[in-house]
Order: structure tokens, then C-alpha cells, then sequence
């Protein structure tokens, strides 16, 4: 059931209490039920088929979530089944597996367990309740699930490779650096920035040739990976030819910002849902340290 929160300029997206029932529900349910997206007051559509409508022609949509947002993987969820309903998926790619793991080989009655052995789904970082639905709902259309992230055994190679350093302008490397430097709460020493944004930039590259190696001719393929790997301006978009039809999706637990982006903004469009209360992710990174 999806309820709205009242006066609020957004929509908390509410899925069963059970993830497995949230995972199999029809699709025809969600479109029906109005405010299914969030930022109600702003002039988007509400269900997921209209919204779906405006991003469409794609060839490449790049969904760009907060990895501990519920209400985020219900969209995908939400998205990739209506796109399998209408036989226009052509992949569903993922920053949670690593490159060159996939589903293609299983059939479409494989069970999840089947799915997370193909994957090597990796539990510990990435709960299968948050992303076994959007899995399974690929899987269960015939549609190939891909990994896109950097394998580990790629890292310390990435991290030695100044030619990555490159592969941005001198303005948004600056920029990548200052983003490890707080995305590791300014506890990285200086010596380690510079190999940690090469890592960063070899992981947006891989999901970017992911992509590209994924596209058929008039199918769209999804990519389900946090939202800074999606921005414009330092992410996935950067390392993809300019000829391919990409649109970006952030979606937000809460932003203040328009949910229409101006011109020249990291995303074509903003699906906020309800906000979550923040986490001092600092605090709890320095405990663990």
C-alpha cells in the first residue's frame, strides 16, 4: 500500500510490511495509486507509468539512490517491472555486483537463491531484502542482471594508475578529491586521496562500459547505483559516449531543492520521497575506526 503524508510536499512510497509480498506486486496496483513518486506539489506526473512516459526515449536510465532508503528501492522496483512489462528492458545493471558477474544464464522460474549465487551477491554491504525484488523482477522477465562495479582484485591497480587522473578536467578532479575527502569524514591522510578518487573514477568508468556493452536497439537499460556515481558532472555520465540518450534520475529522501532541476543541474529530474531522519555517518565512521 502506498500512502501519502498529508500536507506534505512529498510522498512516503509505503510497501508491505513483508518484502517479499512488496516485491511481487503488480504493477497495475501502482500505477493505479496517485502521489506514487513523491514531490507532490511540484508539476510531475504521480504514477510510475507517467513518469516513466516523460524519461522515455531512453536508451540508458541512471537511477541515483541513498542506499538506505526503503522507499528508493520500491521506485526501482516499481520502474524496472513496468519497463519488463512493456518488453522495453534491456538490462538491468548494478553498482551492488561486481563486473563480469550476471544473471543471463538463469531462466526465468530461478529461485533467489539461484540469483545471488550467479551474482555473488555480497550480503554483508548490500541487504538482499532492500535488492532482491528489483533482482528478481528482472530475472522473472528474462531480462539479464549485470554487475558494474570495479572488482576488488581492480582496486590496488586503479589506485597506482595517475592516468585516471586524467579521465576528468583539472576542475572536477579537484572537485572528486574534496568529495573523498568528506564522504571519509577528513579522516583519510593526504596521501590517500589521490588513490581513493582514482578508485572512484575507475568505478564510475566500469559502469560506464558496463552500459554501453549492455544496450539493445530499442530497449532501455537501468542502472541502480548510488547517487553520486550518476552525477553529470563528476559520475557515470562523464565516461559514456555523448551520443548515447541518457537520463538521469536522482532520487531523494528529502531534498530542499526544486524537484525540477534547472538547466546544467547533475540530474534531468528529482523523485523525492518522504524524509528520513539524518545519520551522523561521521560519527559512526569514527567509531569504527
Amino acid at each position: 500500500m502506498f500512502a501519502s503524508l498529508g500536507r506534505q510536499l512529498r510522498c512516503l512510497v509505503n510497501g508491505p510490511a513483508n518484502t517479499q509480498r512488496m516485491g511481487y506486486l503488480s504493477i497495475a496496483r501502482i500505477a493505479a495509486l496517485g502521489c506514487l513518486l513523491a514531490a507532490c506539489a511540484a508539476p510531475l506526473p504521480d504514477t510510475i507509468a507517467q513518469r516513466l512516459d516523460v524519461l522515455l526515449p531512453a536508451e540508458l536510465i541512471l537511477l541515483g539512490e541513498q542506499h538506505d532508503a526503503a522507499d528508493h528501492h520500491r521506485l526501482e522496483y516499481a520502474l524496472v517491472l513496468e519497463l519488463a512489462n512493456r518488453r522495453q528492458l534491456g538490462a538491468l545493471v548494478m553498482e551492488m555486483v561486481e563486473q563480469g558477474r550476471s544473471t543471463a544464464d538463469l531462466a526465468r522460474d530461478a529461485s533467489e537463491a539461484d540469483a545471488q549465487s550467479a551474482l555473488q551477491w555480497d550480503e554483508a554491504s548490500w541487504p538482499w531484502k532492500d535488492y532482491g525484488p528489483v533482482v528478481m523482477a528482472a530475472v522473472q522477465n528474462g531480462v539479464p542482471v549485470l554487475g558494474a562495479n570495479l572488482p576488488r582484485t581492480a582496486m590496488r591497480t586503479a589506485m597506482a594508475n595517475e592516468t585516471l587522473d586524467d579521465r576528468l578536467s583539472p576542475e572536477r578532479l579537484a572537485r572528486q578529491r574534496q568529495a573523498i575527502r568528506s564522504g571519509h569524514c577528513m579522516m583519510l591522510p593526504e596521501s590517500q586521496i589521490a588513490p581513493m578518487t582514482r578508485i572512484q573514477i575507475a568505478r564510475d568508468a566500469a559502469m560506464a562500459d558496463t552500459l554501453v556493452g549492455a544496450r539493445q536497439s530499442g530497449k532501455t537499460v537501468v542502472l541502480v547505483a548510488g547517487a553520486a556515481h550518476v552525477s553529470r558532472s563528476l559520475g557515470v555520465p562523464l565516461h559514456l559516449p555523448a551520443s548515447i540518450d541518457v537520463k538521469v534520475v536522482r532520487l531523494s529522501a528529502g531534498l530542499t531543492e526544486p524537484s525540477v532541476p534547472t538547466e546544467g543541474s547533475d540530474q534531468d529530474v528529482i523523485w523525492e520521497t518522504a524524509r528520513m531522519e539524518p545519520r551522523d555517518h561521521c560519527a559512526e565512521f569514527k567509531q569504527r575506526m
